[in-house]
Formats: C-alpha cells, structure tokens, sequence
C-alpha cells in the first residue's frame, strides 16, 4: 500500500485536543469521506483508506450526512416517511 506524508503544526492537535494517532485516524477517515462524496472512490476503496472495514466505512457515512446510496440522509427520510403514509391510505 502506498503512503502520503502530511506536515502540520503541533497547535493542530492542541486545537482539537487529539493525540497524534487520533488526529491521524480522523484526517484518514475526512480523507475518504471526501473523496467517497465527490464520486471518485468506491466504499470499498474509501473504507481502505480510512483502514476500517466498508461495513464501518457505511456507518461513517451516516455519521457525515451522506449515504452509501447517492442520496442523502434527509432524503432516504423523507421517502420513508411517504411510503408509510401510503401504506397507510
């Protein structure tokens, strides 16, 4: 697997008050959300790159607003919300 290398003041991560090993889970798990958001990765891959298993990775995607679906939380919401006053009719 291949690596980056990111430089950063230490203030960072007295600002989010993390270790260097939080901070560094967290920028891995923005990273793929990220590029997971923009079209680019899979889950698969994303969740690779957040080194957590794509079941976790899914998870973490609700946790940010998105869904592994192409459509948003909200609207995952409000569709459900429709079909059961449908049924209910």
């Amino acid at each position: 697997m291949n690596t980056i290398s990111i430089k950063y003041p230490p203030e960072v991560l007295w600002a989010m008050q993390q270790d260097p090993k939080e901070f560094e889970r967290e920028a891995r798990i923005l990273l793929a959300v990220k590029l997971y958001e923009s079209g680019k990765l899979t889950t698969g891959l994303a969740a690779q790159i957040a080194d957590v298993p794509r079941v976790t990775f899914i998870h973490l995607l609700g946790q940010y607003g998105l869904s592994p679906f192409g459509e948003t939380a909200r609207e995952i919401a409000r569709d459900l919300k429709h079909a059961r006053q449908a049924r209910r009719r």
